[in-house]
């Protein structure tokens, strides 16, 4: 689960490049399916068309980077029709008013939470006058331009921490399970991505240690060692092979 401010700025990385191929501008939300279908990507060189990332090619979203197969992942807007229409629509969801449908107001969005693996939206933070309270999604009746229309009943679901976003009569162990078991598709997609690649310079541990020299041919363990490093030890080694 990450906020929606974690995304924008990250760098994108071609994993099968090993380039940084740009960052995220913008989330471009579907309010219809309360999800991010796409991120907008900047580029210096890409002035006049607007480009982006549809979430369903996106391989991983860690803390340092969003990471892609390759740039061919990236698509310009007048090639993607419904993206080009989400962007019109301008839903930024942080900031909107939120209302019940009987017209109350409850107060105004702060942050919303997203499943980085499918890009549904979990919640999101509702700013009152004395206090900050969060909604599951599924109170939401509509994700406006201006408005966030939400269920009468919504006030009596109020959540005290974005934590408690993820289902709360899990246990800390099934709920760990459950993380793992989710992982392990991307895991998979990277050690196939990155494997019988070389290493195009030495990687070093957090602690200073070399555990891949420049040149290696890159094994199912040696992208294992580097992934249990962390995800900059992992980024640096996505951003520094070649075939």
């Amino acid at each position: 689960m990450k906020k929606s401010n974690q995304f924008v700025g990250l760098p994108i990385i071609s994993i099968n490049e090993g380039a940084e191929i740009g960052t995220v501008k913008s989330l471009v939300i579907n309010a219809q399916q309360g999800s991010v279908d796409f991120l907008t990507v900047e580029h210096e060189d890409w002035q006049i068309s607007v480009r982006a990332v549809p979430f369903k090619k996106i391989v991983g979203v860690g803390e340092f980077a969003v990471t892609i197969e390759d740039r061919n992942s990236i698509f310009d807007l007048t090639e993607i029709p419904i993206a080009n229409e989400l962007v019109q629509k301008k839903i930024s969801i942080s900031g909107a008013r939120v209302i019940d449908r009987k017209g109350q107001l409850l107060g105004e969005v702060g942050e919303f939470y997203i499943n980085e693996d499918n890009g549904s939206i979990l919640g999101l933070t509702i700013g009152m006058n004395d206090k900050e309270a969060v909604l599951k999604s599924e109170f939401v009746v509509t994700f406006g331009r201006d408005l966030i229309v939400v269920k009468e009943e919504s006030q009596l679901h109020f959540l005290n921490e974005p934590e408690q976003l993820i289902e709360p009569e899990q246990t800390l162990e099934e709920l760990t399970l459950d993380r793992f078991a989710n992982e392990d598709p991307l895991k998979e997609k990277q050690l196939e991505l990155l494997n019988g690649k070389r290493a195009s310079k030495d990687i070093y541990s957090k602690t200073g240690n070399l555990i891949i020299p420049s040149g290696t041919l890159l094994s199912r363990e040696d992208i294992v060692k580097a992934r249990e490093e962390g995800p900059s030890v992992m980024v640096e080694l996505s951003m520094n092979v070649a075939d």
